[in-house]
């Protein structure tokens, strides 16, 4: 083998990483600079309910499975409730001809 066939092989052949153990911060490369603490799908079935009020906190927790990341547990941005129908009924008013044809001139200015 030559010397350029052997600095080519190193290049190519890089160590696999080891996979993400519980309680090891995991930050993809394209990620925001938050630090997400890795656990393990067992890890999260059995304290779910912790791991929900730690992510509410603020938290961001990585599922993972077989040492491979699966699911993101992350805070909710928007927790406003529902809109519900009617709640500004009679709030404002619509004329009655709202939907009648627009005149001509206004019409033109459009290219109608």
């Amino acid at each position: 083998m030559t010397r350029s066939n052997k600095t080519r092989s190193k290049r190519v052949s890089a160590p696999a990483e080891p996979a993400a153990t519980v309680g090891e911060s995991v930050v993809p490369p394209n990620a925001r600079a938050h630090v997400r603490e890795a656990v393990s799908l067992y890890d999260a079935k059995t304290q779910l309910s912790s791991l929900v009020e730690r992510a509410a906190a603020g938290e961001e927790f990585v599922i993972s499975k077989s040492g491979k990341p699966k699911a993101l547990l992350v805070p909710l941005d928007d927790t406003r409730p529902l809109r519900r129908p009617g709640r500004g009924r009679g709030q404002w008013r619509v004329s009655r001809d709202f939907d009648a044809p627009l005149p001509p001139e206004l019409l033109d200015r459009f290219g109608a």
